[in-house]
């Protein structure tokens, strides 16, 4: 059963993206789809780091641990927030830390708005950090219009068939890449 780690980006009081990756944790778990480990960054109150990991003399227990967390999922799902048209710094703090944990993984987005566009404006800048450091970016999007009316605290959805039916589509999505990857690993090299 693949092992999905889910990125809570939004650092921010009153965050409503983290409603979204909620859903995801539970609509995993609840499909016998995977496991799901939420990563919320939020919880690891992390500094803005000076190193990549690669290169820190002394690394913080916390970083080794997120870092693992990183390398031992299957795939990776990004559930961030849209902030002027860019993604947090958060993320892009957990992003530039690693390197080779990114190599190749699946990593699915979603994006989240209070807004009408769920946060459209942030794909393309977060999908070429991903690209830069070699991650395999999953082609489907999952973009979240109005968090704040759409989810409740909990990550339960207003509309519980639409969403779930849009969900399962980008999840099926993540997990064909998680096995071509699973697939191309087994397959002896030329």
């Amino acid at each position: 059963m693949p092992h999905i780690a889910i990125i809570s980006a939004s650092v921010r009081t009153g965050r409503t993206s983290h409603r979204v990756a909620l859903f995801f944790q539970q609509f995993i778990k609840n499909n016998n789809l995977g496991t799901a480990e939420m990563l919320d960054l939020q919880q690891y109150n992390f500094p803005v780091f000076e190193e990549r990991l690669q290169y820190q003399e002394n690394p913080a227990a916390q970083t080794l641990d997120f870092a693992e967390k990183i390398r031992r999922a299957d795939g990776v799902l990004i559930v961030t927030p849209e902030y002027n048209g860019g993604y947090p710094a958060s993320l892009k703090n957990v992003i530039d830390l690693l390197y080779e944990e990114w190599h190749r993984k699946p990593v699915a987005i979603a994006t989240v708005s209070d807004g009408v566009f769920g946060g459209t404006q942030v794909i393309m800048s977060l999908q070429f950090s991903l690209w830069k450091i070699r991650a395999w970016v999953v082609p489907a999007r999952f973009p979240v219009p109005e968090a704040q009316t759409n989810y409740d605290e909990h990550g339960t959805p207003t509309d519980r068939a639409t969403t779930e039916k849009r969900a399962r589509h980008f999840i099926e999505e993540l997990l064909w890449c998680i096995e071509a990857r699973s697939r191309m690993e087994a397959k002896p090299q030329l």
